[in-house]
């Protein structure tokens, strides 16, 4: 080996060595922008969570007997606006009907809702689902639960935001299966 031949060679290990180097501060730099971007993220966690926290505390425990007795007055309650609340109980009597009975069906504690049913009806298969499918088995399973195909899918969809299932896309098909 040469003494050039040497130089040249130290040369390149010299520019490879700047060149990593130069690339790891490069991402050393990403990195600590990340973990701040994190860190922010984490306080504004731990904010919402002591205000949950705080909200929990200011719960209005004289209304607990109440709710007791008449659980889908009080779920309607929660639903409605402030002045809807101040109407005379007579309406509390009558049977509901239209968009009203929906809400007071929603605040039934003894009817599951409808993404644990179709969690429960994924569990048993394998593979992918379709919707449609998931939408006829319910149907099938729950005579009282006749959900419209679009909020099965928006069910589904909620349910792939938080994690609890998988989305499977083939052709112009979506399928679902558990996480």
């Amino acid at each position: 080996m040469t003494s050039q031949s040497a130089a040249t060679l130290r040369s390149r290990y010299v520019a490879q060595a700047a060149s990593d180097l130069e690339e790891n501060r490069r991402r050393q730099q990403e990195l600590a922008e990340t973990i701040e971007v994190l860190k922010q993220e984490e306080a504004l966690l731990t904010d919402i969570i002591h205000l949950a926290e705080r909200y929990e505390g200011f719960a209005d425990t004289s209304r607990l007997p109440e709710q007791l007795q008449d659980k889908p007055v009080a779920a309607k309650a929660k639903r409605a606006p402030a002045r809807a609340v101040a109407r005379p109980s007579a309406s509390a009597k009558t049977p509901p009907a239209g968009p009203t009975a929906k809400a007071d069906a929603k605040g039934k504690s003894h009817q599951p809702l409808l993404g644990d049913l179709l969690a429960d009806l994924l569990r048993q298969y394998d593979e992918p689902r379709p919707a449609k499918e998931l939408r006829d088995e319910l149907v099938e399973k729950h005579p009282g639960r006749n959900p419209t195909p679009q909020v099965v899918r928006n069910t589904l969809e909620s349910l792939v935001a938080k994690g609890r299932i998988r989305r499977h896309k083939q052709q112009r098909s979506v399928m679902y299966s558990l996480v």
